[in-house]
C-alpha cells in the first residue's frame, strides 16, 4: 500500500455510543493486533504489534473535510470522526498528527482501540488527543483474555493492563470501556468481577457492556444468557458511575457519499449491514441491486447468516499472517 493511497471514509452510520459517527477506516484490511473471536469485521488477515505508516495524515484529512462538507449542504448531522476501523487503529503511526488536523475542522474526534498497544507510550501520546477514547475490556485473566482476544504470543497480558492504567491516569477526555461477554469463555462471574475490578480502576465515564450482535469470525461464537448480562453490568454499576448495554442492533440509517459500490464496501468493511440496511442505502443513492450482486460476484462483498438474519460485509478470506 502507498502513503498516498485514498482511506475510506464511510458513513455517517448510527452509533450507540456516540450518535451519527463519520468513520475513518485507516487500517489496510484486517490488521490488527488481535484476533477476536467475535469480530464483526471477519478474520485477522495480519496479525501485528508494530506501528507503521498507511495513510498520509493531510490525505485523511482532506477525506473527511470533503465528506463534513458534504454532510452540510445535506443537513446532515455528524456528531463525531471516529477512527474504528477494520483492525487496530493506533497500529497507524499517524494517527495522532490524523486527530490534530481534524479537530480544526469543528467536530468531536473518538476512537475505538482494542487498547492492547498502550503500554506503549507513542500510542498513549496518540490516543491523548482525542476527544472521545473506547477502550476494549474483554478479559483480564491469562486464559479467557487468550481464548476471546487470540493475542500474539509475545504480548503480555500485564503489559496491556498497566497501560491501559497509564493511559487512563493521564487522559483529560471522555474515556468509555467495552466488554463484549461470549457464551462459555468470558461469562463466568470471577472473570466478569475481575473485569469490573480492573474497569473500575480506570474510572471511565461510562462502561458498556455488549454481546454479538453481528456475524462473528468464527462461527460458533454465541451471545450469553440475559442473566450473565445482568450480572456483569451489576459488578460495574458498584464501580462505575454509568454503566450501558449493546444488547439491541441501532437503527439502520446508513449514509453514504453516493457511489453505491463504494459506499458499501466502505461500510461492510467495518460495520455488516442487514439486507434491510443494504437496500435502505441503494434507494439513497439511486442504485438497484445489480450492484450488490456485481459486487458479491466479484468476491468484494460476502453474504453471511448469522442468528436468523441475512447480512453483508466485505469479504476477507486470507490466512492469518503473523508478525
Amino acid at each position: 500500500m502507498t502513503a498516498n493511497a485514498p482511506p475510506i471514509v464511510f458513513g455517517p452510520v448510527p452509533s450507540r455510543r456516540l450518535g451519527r459517527s463519520l468513520g475513518v477506516n485507516n487500517i489496510p484490511p484486517k490488521t490488527c493486533s488481535y484476533t477476536c473471536v467475535y469480530c464483526q469485521a471477519g478474520r485477522t488477515i495480519r496479525l501485528d504489534l508494530e506501528r507503521r505508516s498507511f495513510y498520509d495524515p493531510e490525505v485523511i484529512e482532506r477525506a473527511v473535510g470533503a465528506r463534513l462538507d458534504l454532510a452540510a449542504t445535506r443537513g446532515e448531522r455528524i456528531d463525531y470522526v471516529t477512527f474504528v476501523p477494520d483492525g487496530e487503529p493506533t497500529l497507524d503511526l499517524g494517527l495522532g498528527r490524523a486527530i490534530d488536523l481534524i479537530k480544526p475542522l469543528g467536530v468531536r474526534v473518538a476512537v475505538v482501540s482494542n487498547g492492547s498497544l498502550l503500554w506503549k507510550p507513542d500510542v498513549r501520546d496518540a490516543l491523548a488527543r482525542a476527544d472521545w477514547v473506547s477502550l476494549k475490556i474483554d478479559a483480564v485473566d491469562e486464559l479467557p483474555w487468550r481464548r476471546i482476544n487470540r493475542p500474539p504470543r509475545r504480548l503480555s497480558l500485564d503489559q496491556v493492563l498497566q497501560g491501559q492504567r497509564a493511559f487512563a491516569a493521564c487522559f483529560t477526555g471522555t474515556l468509555a470501556t467495552e466488554t463484549m461477554i461470549v457464551a462459555g469463555v468470558n461469562d463466568g462471574w470471577r472473570v466478569l468481577d475481575a473485569v469490573a475490578d480492573h474497569v473500575g480502576a480506570l474510572k471511565p465515564s461510562v462502561a458498556w457492556v455488549a454481546v454479538p450482535l453481528r456475524p462473528p469470525a468464527q462461527t460458533w461464537v454465541r451471545a450469553p444468557k440475559a442473566a450473565v448480562v445482568e450480572r456483569a453490568c451489576e459488578a460495574l454499576v458498584r464501580r462505575v458511575p454509568r454503566v450501558g448495554c449493546l444488547t439491541t442492533r441501532e437503527p439502520d440509517e446508513f449514509s453514504g457519499a453516493g457511489d453505491a459500490a463504494h459506499d458499501l464496501l466502505a461500510i461492510a468493511a467495518v460495520h455488516p449491514m442487514r439486507e434491510a440496511a443494504v437496500a435502505d442505502l441503494l434507494k439513497k443513492t439511486g442504485a438497484d441491486w445489480a450492484a450488490v450482486d456485481a459486487l458479491v460476484e466479484d468476491g468484494r462483498l460476502a453474504v453471511v447468516e448469522y442468528d436468523g438474519q441475512r447480512f453483508y460485509r466485505a469479504a476477507t478470506t486470507q490466512p492469518v499472517e503473523r508478525r
